[in-house]
């Protein structure tokens, strides 16, 4: 009498059912890990990209930016900058076009009139020229001015 468990059966052979069914669900298994990975990939590097719009470009688009978070590039206009009790008001412009901006917080220590800056916020309501900001970035490199020279500048031509 043999023991059942010393019984060797033999390997299915190629292209049985049981070889069949494990290939598709590994392909299926490594579908789904590519998906996942490609998934990732969109969203991680897409979240991470910092876009932002000139004063002129955020005006044409304002009805479809809304009310979203947004970075607005632009030059402070001079004798527009007022001290309130919750942060800053200015007006930024690039060329004609321009926007009032009411931030909340304290400015950085460069910012000044005539100089080019990013605001991190958004329109008040659709259609509004009222930018809600709660952050103010001031462009002082020189490198950055060197790698990126088609960007706003003062009106006076001058780059801080």
């Amino acid at each position: 009498m043999t023991d059942a468990s010393t019984i060797e059966r033999p390997p299915p052979l190629q292209g049985s059912p049981t070889t069949r069914r494990t290939r598709r669900r590994l392909w299926f298994v490594a579908a789904v890990l590519v998906g996942a990975l490609v998934f990732l990939l969109v969203e991680g590097l897409g979240s991470s990209l910092d876009y932002f719009d000139t004063v002129d470009q955020a005006l044409a688009h304002r009805a479809t930016l809304g009310t979203s978070t947004f970075r607005l590039e632009g030059v402070v206009v001079p004798g527009t900058i007022r001290r309130t009790a919750v942060g800053t008001n200015f007006t930024v412009s690039e060329g004609v076009e321009q926007v009032a901006v009411h931030n909340v917080g304290s400015p950085p220590e460069l910012f000044q009139q005539n100089i080019p800056v990013v605001v991190v916020g958004h329109f008040s309501r659709v259609g509004s020229e009222l930018f809600l900001s709660n952050q103010i970035m001031v462009k002082h490199s020189a490198n950055y001015i060197a790698a990126h020279p088609g960007r706003v500048k003062a009106p006076n031509g001058s780059v801080r």
